[in-house]
């Protein structure tokens, strides 16, 4: 059975400035979702989930979202896409499928964790290296007193590794969650890797580096809110991690992920810039507010259409849900997919392990960016690891996923060969429970079908 909350971790909301609200502010209680409606000979849709095609179904025709589509595969069948919806409000809007596109936002983070780990299947990098090998300066860190009021600080006692960069275990600190003093300083450096709209984009540019050495340079310059290694800390740590896989490879971080990752896997519609031909099939973001949304980011429009100011390794993608399951697939079988290794298997497996430093522990993040765990987690290369199997046919020890801002879903569980993505786009990601609702009627059609 495939029941109970099957992923946790999606990330805290983007900042959204003005008019908007603050993501560090507390996010709304996530809200029930409907239940699925009976399922009839006549619907449309996927004819094999039909439980989650009602479900997704339910969300659109209740006006919870314009569009919704899920990846779900087992072992080597064939994918099973569920649509609904369009992709944005509209009538003239193109229908949710498999290959529309969304922004990701941190469900990049997975992506840059996997790259990260071809350098050290390749021997180019090491997970207990010291940064300041690849970025000097990271050499002589400071230390935060009293982080939320001051920028006094004392010299770090540990230097920063790898390990701490791909774990959130650098001392390293997030615009979208940084308060006072810190977060001013951030802004006043531009260390603000991620793009929302073209407004708030113009704003961004005025302070942000134009390169993502340049980047990871003015990150070192600021104080950290924790001694490297001691604690979890949802960070900016993959977006320096892209710095150290630039430098390490030889090559720009974007190119790497697109050499090593992207072509080999087959993914071809996931960008850090949307190309013009490919405008139709990008959605559009909203925000709600209350119960009312609002596009913040239209497709026609969107910032995405135009290159950042350098490739986001913590949020900067556009995807599908046929290639990012591509991805996911490829960690289920070990580093393989179609016959074509990416990466050796056990360097997967380390990729999906707990690469905690000893004695710090994963305690996930607030209600609203990340829900309550359901059994005892860690973390490894960018997304949380089930460390024992949930309750209640839940995920099985070593499930590995992680989420994005504006509501997308990734998970794939090793153990049985599952995996899942699931794409919608809005802030705050948790609105309607999505990560409690869909596990739920997969669960249904997986007992149906099992009865059979």
């Amino acid at each position: 059975m495939m029941r109970g909350k099957w992923l946790v971790g999606t990330v805290a909301a983007v900042a959204l400035a003005a008019g908007v609200g603050s993501a560090r502010q507390a996010q709304p209680a996530p809200q029930p979702s409907p239940q699925p409606a009976p399922a009839t000979g006549a619907q449309r849709g996927n004819p094999l989930l039909t439980e989650t095609q009602a479900l997704f179904d339910g969300l659109v025709q209740s006006n919870k979202m314009p569009g919704i589509v899920g990846a779900f595969g087992i072992g080597d069948l064939p994918t099973q896409f569920v649509s609904a919806g369009k992709i944005a409000d509209g009538a003239n809007a193109p229908a949710a499928g498999p290959d529309s596109l969304w922004r990701i936002y941190s469900m990049t983070k997975p992506i840059t964790g996997i790259a990260a780990m071809l350098l050290v299947e390749d021997g180019k990098i090491s997970l207990d290296d010291p940064v300041s090998k690849y970025i000097p300066g990271f050499a002589n860190m400071r230390v935060l007193t009293s982080p939320d009021t001051s920028l006094d600080s004392v010299p770090a006692k540990n230097p920063i590794l790898i390990r701490n960069l791909l774990t959130h275990t650098a001392g390293l600190g997030y615009n979208i969650s940084a308060k006072g003093p810190l977060l001013k300083e951030y802004e006043r450096l531009g260390v603000l890797p991620a793009q929302v709209n073209t407004q708030l984009e113009a704003k961004a540019r005025t302070t942000r580096p134009a390169t993502l050495a340049e980047f990871a340079n003015r990150v070192a310059s600021v104080p950290l809110i924790a001694e490297p290694g001691t604690k979890w800390v949802y960070s900016i740590g993959l977006d320096v991690m892209g710095a150290v896989i630039e430098k390490a490879s030889g090559m720009p971080f974007d190119r790497f992920v697109q050499t090593r990752l992207l072509d080999p896997l087959g993914m071809t519609s996931t960008y850090w810039s949307v190309p013009a031909s490919e405008m139709g099939r990008l959605s559009t973001n909203y925000v709600f507010v209350g119960d009312n949304r609002t596009p913040i980011d239209p497709g026609a429009t969107s910032v995405y259409l135009q290159p950042p100011s350098f490739p986001y390794g913590g949020a900067g993608l556009v995807s599908s849900a046929r290639d990012y399951d591509r991805f996911l697939h490829m960690l289920s079988n070990g580093g393989t997919l179609d016959g074509k290794q990416v990466m050796k298997q056990e360097t997967a497996a380390l990729a999906m392990s707990n690469l905690l430093p000893a004695g710090v522990a994963f305690g996930g993040i607030g209600g609203g960016t990340g829900g309550a765990m359901s059994a005892k987690m860690g973390f490894g290369a960018g997304g949380s690891v089930y460390l024992e199997d949930a309750p209640n046919g839940g995920p099985s020890k070593g499930t590995y996923g992680w989420g994005g801002a504006a509501g997308t879903i990734a998970w794939v569980d090793p153990a049985r060969k599952m995996r899942g993505t699931v794409m919608v786009q809005y802030f705050p990601a948790e609105k309607w429970g999505l990560r409690q609702s869909i596990p739920v009627a997969l669960a249904r059609d997986t007992m149906r079908m099992r009865a059979k």
